[in-house]
């Protein structure tokens, strides 16, 4: 049976994401002809502010804990992330991680087309349909993208390509027997052709200082898809155990890369069965390398006014849409305009990889502007 508590959750990020993508990034959208790179840089900051709102709501007002072990980022630094896939929400729930540990404007995630969103269109997300032959060129043109703008950005990504569920892992433990492979419980066998070839992009593009491998877990109870917030649902606890490893640290070849994924999976496994096992904790005994950017006193300021900006932004565009007739016109043209931009030309970060392959083979049209 649905909740209130759940619906209200759904409601308040869909209503934010929309409206925001609506009456926040669509006025920004002619940058990109007139220039790109304040385009990104507002838009990143944008979708950060909305990227608070799911964090808020989840501690603020559904009393979820988060408990963080093991090392932290670099502030700013440039970074792959690579998380076991538990649940089907996973990246949502790292946020809470990455408000207080990073920048929030600095992710990027690898996400299946079928949950595009417009503001994640904003974001620069990278999109995939899960099979190689289809999804290469694609990552190969995002992650060109952000090495030539000189973007940094940390990418979140999840080798085992999908959830932990029976059928699953089922799957999982089916290839492993064909394969000579341990059979895992607590994670599925991570795929690592899209991971190694995104550590060689990146590290090619000289925009990759570190990979961040962190291992969710959830001891008491676990949200394992969005129909679970609708029936009210909400972890009580998240614990992430975060292991950072330095760019020069890990192995050049393809080969000795690949294995050195499947050593961390072997890793989470053993990691995870103890934590469940156990006392549902991470054993973790040493000191984070890099203290949090923000204090919890900040975090909390942060979530408060994340909840207070949203509630009066919404309030304020419905009022406008009701009360003042060119508002209501730019609402109903800037629908139109961004389901049409998916239809022709399939989001707007291809739309914005054309704008910077249009001014990067006519260089002198982006300097007369900047005259």
């Amino acid at each position: 049976m649905v909740s209130c508590k759940g619906i209200s959750f759904i409601l308040f990020l869909f209503a934010g994401s929309y409206f925001g993508s609506i009456f926040m990034l669509g006025p920004i959208l002619p940058l990109m002809i007139i220039k790109l790179s304040w385009y990104r840089w507002i838009s990143s900051r944008f979708v950060a502010m909305w990227l608070t709102l799911p964090v808020a709501l989840l501690e603020t007002m559904f009393g979820v804990k988060v408990v963080i072990t093991g090392d932290g980022f670099v502030p700013g630094e440039r970074s792959i992330i690579i998380m076991n896939h538990r649940t089907r929400v996973d990246w949502l729930f790292l946020w809470s991680y990455l408000m207080r540990y990073s920048y929030l404007r600095l992710e990027k995630i690898c996400l299946k087309y079928s949950v595009k969103g417009w503001a994640m269109q904003a974001a620069a997300f990278i999109f995939v349909h899960r099979k190689w032959k289809d999804d290469k060129s694609h990552f190969e043109d995002m992650i060109d993208y952000f090495c030539d703008i000189h973007e940094p950005i940390q990418l979140l990504i999840f080798p085992e390509g999908t959830d932990l569920t029976e059928n699953n892992k089922a799957l999982s433990n089916d290839f492993a027997e064909k394969n000579g492979l341990q059979k895992y419980e607590y994670v599925l066998h991570p795929r690592t052709t899209g991971f190694t070839f995104v550590v060689d992009r990146l590290r090619k593009g000289k925009n990759l200082d570190a990979i961040h491998d962190i291992t969710v877990a959830y001891p008491y109870s676990i949200t394992q898809t969005e129909k679970d917030f609708l029936l009210g649902h909400f972890p009580k606890e998240i614990h992430f155990h975060v292991r950072r490893y330095p760019v020069d640290t890990l192995p050049t070849a393809k080969e000795d890369l690949q294995l050195w994924c499947h050593k961390r999976w072997e890793e989470k496994e053993e990691m995870l069965r103890s934590f469940y096992q156990g006392e549902k904790n991470f054993r973790f005994t040493g000191q984070s390398t890099a203290p949090p950017c923000k204090s919890e006193l900040r975090v909390s300021v942060v979530k408060l006014l994340s909840i207070l900006y949203w509630t009066v932004f919404l309030f304020a565009v419905c009022l406008l849409i009701c009360l003042y007739s060119p508002v209501w016109w730019y609402f109903i043209v800037s629908n139109v305009f961004f389901v049409l931009q998916g239809k022709i030309f399939g989001g707007l970060e291809i739309i914005e990889l054309r704008c910077h392959r249009f001014l990067h083979k006519y260089p002198h049209l982006n300097s007369r502007k900047n005259e």
